[in-house]
């Protein structure tokens, strides 16, 4: 608007100027004053294009508002090392102080790992003194050893032989691994088939057999007593039906158990053994024996002197060294091709232990064959047990290990008796530390019970209970704390 005003003065003044008023009038002083504030307005109120010189300059020169802020506020400081450093960690503290809140409660609360605990003690015992010297029989092959302990050794070539009603010990094993019987109970019923029944006439041509009735039942006890102790071979062979519907399948099975038990120089082909070709060797037949050992109804059946069948009639032993001297077992094994044999176990307590002596002999033909067999049996039995001692190898109160808590804590456990180490002279023999059948606590009072200490393995291990020295506690905060994994 103001614009406007000026150019119309303007063109008032210049129509003034045509009417003769000169220059020096009141009017042409007026368009003078007009023209000059036109000119002014469009100084101030046009903005020059751009890319002109003039919008160049004008961009350059200082804005108000620039001025007015650099008026009011402080410039920044000049940026240095230090002051890099200083904002990073303004920036970084508050969150390293939380995660490391995080980890204080994480390793506070986490499950505390299992203690275990660890022997310090000598883990072995060497009996002083040279091993013992066996009376071997002149012919053949043996081995005797005492379960869990170690061997007194071999004699002869352990290769492949006839081993007769020895076979019998495989028979019981299979039919009780697949048919298990309760402790106090005789087992599963087992039907009589006919075959069995006729069979049992085989006597006349100098088979072992028992009389058995097509239609009735006996008991796996009845079974067992009938194989193991007058080593019925018709019965032999019933059972071999009844467990696997065939004595081919049976033998089959026969067989593979053989190869589960490590025995490989042994091939059986019936159930009875009356086949020759039925072979093995005293170290294979040791390995059964030791594993058949471990069913209570194989123990009780086998350590009888005799027994009375389901007829009225008693059996007696074919192994007449039980229940001499200690001698529990287990089965004798007698053709014309094979010899006398024997399968043996006794008995021995010594050091406030019962160890268990197991053995073979194959291959002894001397006339009596069995008489033979059981005569050097009876040698290598006696020699064993007279070899046997005991030896006090950990005090009572004698640190033996430590619990470890894993995270770095170790508190000390002592026997609670004196241990005995059962062997003879030349062994050696296996001490270690374990659990009690539970976990080993995070705490405990001085005086508890938190593992065993065993010498040798086997039946007649010796298990002494350790307990703890001190106050067992739990790991600290500190260790809580800087544990790892």
């Amino acid at each position: 608007r103001g614009l406007g005003r000026a150019r119309r003065l303007g063109a008032g003044a210049a129509r003034g100027a045509r009417r003769g008023r000169g220059p020096g009038g009141g009017v042409s002083g007026l368009a003078g004053a007009v023209g000059a504030a036109e000119a002014e307005a469009e100084r101030t109120r046009q903005q020059p294009m751009p890319g002109t010189p003039e919008a160049e300059a004008a961009r350059q020169e200082p804005q108000p508002l620039d001025l007015l802020a650099q008026l009011t506020n402080s410039p920044p400081p000049p940026e240095t090392p230090m002051r890099t450093v200083v904002r990073r960690v303004k920036i970084w503290t508050p969150l390293v102080l939380l995660l490391v809140v995080v980890f204080v409660v994480v390793q506070s609360v986490r499950p505390l790992p299992e203690p275990t605990l660890s022997l310090t003690a000598r883990s072995t015992y060497t009996f002083d003194g040279a091993k013992p010297s066996m009376p071997w029989p002149s012919e053949g092959q043996a081995v005797i050893e005492v379960d869990g302990l170690g061997s007194f050794g071999t004699y002869g070539e352990q290769k492949p032989v006839p081993i007769a009603s020895v076979a019998k010990v495989m028979t019981a094993y299979v039919v009780l691994r697949d048919h298990p019987v309760k402790k106090g109970t005789k087992g599963t019923m087992i039907p009589v088939d006919k075959k069995a029944e006729k069979e049992a006439g085989l006597s006349a041509q100098n088979e072992s057999t028992v009389k058995v009735k097509a239609g009735t039942r006996i008991s796996q006890r009845e079974a067992l007593n009938a194989i193991m102790i007058a080593s019925a071979n018709n019965v032999a062979r019933l059972l071999g039906r009844w467990d696997a519907g065939s004595e081919k399948a049976f033998v089959n099975k026969m067989n593979a158990a053989a190869k589960d038990l490590g025995m490989t120089n042994t091939h059986y082909t019936d159930p009875s053994g009356l086949t020759a070709s039925t072979v093995s060797t005293a170290a294979d037949q040791v390995k059964l024996a030791k594993k058949v050992m471990e069913f209570p109804l194989f123990r009780e059946v086998v350590r009888q002197p005799s027994y009375v069948d389901a007829n009225g009639k008693t059996q007696p032993n074919w192994n007449r060294l039980v229940p001499l001297d200690g001698v529990v077992g287990i089965k004798t094994g007698t053709t014309t091709k094979a010899g006398g044999n024997l399968v043996f176990a006794a008995e021995k307590e010594i050091g406030g232990t019962r160890q268990l002596i197991v053995g073979a002999m194959l291959g002894q033909y001397k006339p009596s064959i069995l008489d033979t067999v059981l005569a050097n049996s009876k040698k290598l039995i006696d020699s064993a047990q007279d070899s046997l001692t005991s030896r006090t190898v950990v005090k009572k109160g004698q640190v033996v290990g430590y619990v470890d808590d894993q995270l770095g804590g170790h508190t000390p456990v002592v026997a609670t008796k004196d241990v005995t180490a059962v062997g003879w002279s030349g062994l050696k023999v296996k001490l270690a530390l374990t659990g009690n059948g539970k976990p080993v606590p995070h705490e405990a009072a001085p005086g508890t019970k938190v593992g065993t200490l065993t010498a040798g393995d086997g039946p007649g291990q010796v298990r002494v209970p350790v307990a703890v020295k001190g106050e067992l506690t739990e790991p600290g905060f500190g260790n809580k704390l800087t544990r790892v994994g």
